[in-house]
């Protein structure tokens, strides 16, 4: 089989897939319309997120047997499409669900720390300890909304506190010894930390807005490592503003490409996005939480071992 790799990743991948047998070319500069016309000649494309692949690519990818994106979601594919022309879809949230684990629980001791801030104050000088008093995690209700490897990663790594995690999930009885699921409303009754582990999808796109973020009962810190378009920023400040949501540790923004590589020019900064970056308990990254070194080697030894098991069938 012919594979197009379109995006740089760990060297492992090409090196187990040449020793597998597969005949692997890289092009990492032309554009769409260029890997567009030259499509056809391929058996399987690797990615990760340097452009879409909509119908009209799929139209063009005649002999495509599958697609393999080096990432944890396939948001930027249209996988009804592909689907319906037998292209087998790959994904790898198994490479980095403890990375992702990982930086949502530092984001949130860092904000019940005031790590970020005191950090910055002692830089320049000041030594202030009763204006940096934290609070503890033990005590405190944990929600997760998406309870698959992401949000079971992050559960196991609350494990070590005395806290009550709960899980809300479109899929019935996802929860397991580390988290209990619940309905929507019981999270919402209950907890005094939110944590997002959601695909992007219709369903989750703008789901935390001011109405969603009213009907909890109790203030409570936000930790988002999933996709940005899940949270309306401006109602977000405004939760912040009036302290209906304590704090906030944002790794995804609203405001990202689908490419996941650029935000946005000076000149075109949101005014909510102004406020974020200015707020002392908000706690900001530029979508990394899944990208660590071991990761980097981890999904890519995903991708290598489902592309695999998937030609071994055919």
């Amino acid at each position: 089989m012919n594979i197009l790799h379109v995006d740089t990743n760990h060297p492992l991948l090409l090196h187990q897939l040449n020793e597998l047998g597969f005949t692997n070319d890289e092009d990492y500069t032309s554009s769409k319309s260029e890997i567009e016309n030259k499509i056809h000649n391929y058996d399987g494309i690797v990615l990760r997120s340097r452009f879409s692949i909509d119908k009209q690519f799929l139209d063009k990818a005649t002999n495509l047997k599958f697609i393999g994106r080096v990432g944890a979601g396939l948001e930027n594919i249209d996988c009804d499409y592909a689907t319906q022309k037998g292209i087998y879809l790959i994904s790898a949230p198994e490479g980095n669900r403890n990375a992702v684990g990982e930086h949502s629980l530092g984001m949130l001791l860092s904000l019940f720390n005031k790590l970020n801030k005191a950090d910055a104050e002692v830089r320049n000088g000041k030594w202030l300890r009763e204006e940096n008093r934290g609070v503890e995690l033990d005590g405190k209700t944990v929600g997760l909304i998406g309870y698959g490897n992401m949000g079971k990663a992050f559960a196991k790594k609350l494990r070590g506190f005395d806290v009550d995690v709960l899980c809300y999930d479109i899929k019935p009885t996802v929860g397991d010894h580390n988290c209990t699921q619940v309905t929507l409303e019981e999270l919402q009754q209950k907890a005094t930390v939110l944590s997002l582990h959601i695909p992007e999808t219709e369903l989750t796109t703008n789901m935390i807005d001011a109405h969603f973020i009213n009907q909890f009962h109790n203030p409570f810190w936000l930790i988002n490592t999933a996709r940005g378009k899940s949270v309306v920023t401006k109602d977000l400040v405004t939760a912040l503003k009036n302290e209906k949501i304590l704090g906030a540790g944002l790794d995804v923004l609203e405001y990202e490409k689908s490419s996941f590589e650029n935000l946005f020019s000076k000149n075109n900064m949101p005014e909510a996005f102004n406020y974020l970056i200015k707020a002392e308990n908000v706690l900001l990254s530029p979508h990394v939480a899944g990208w660590t070194v071991e990761s980097k080697q981890k999904l890519a030894q995903t991708i290598v071992d489902k592309i695999a098991s998937f030609t071994a069938f055919k």
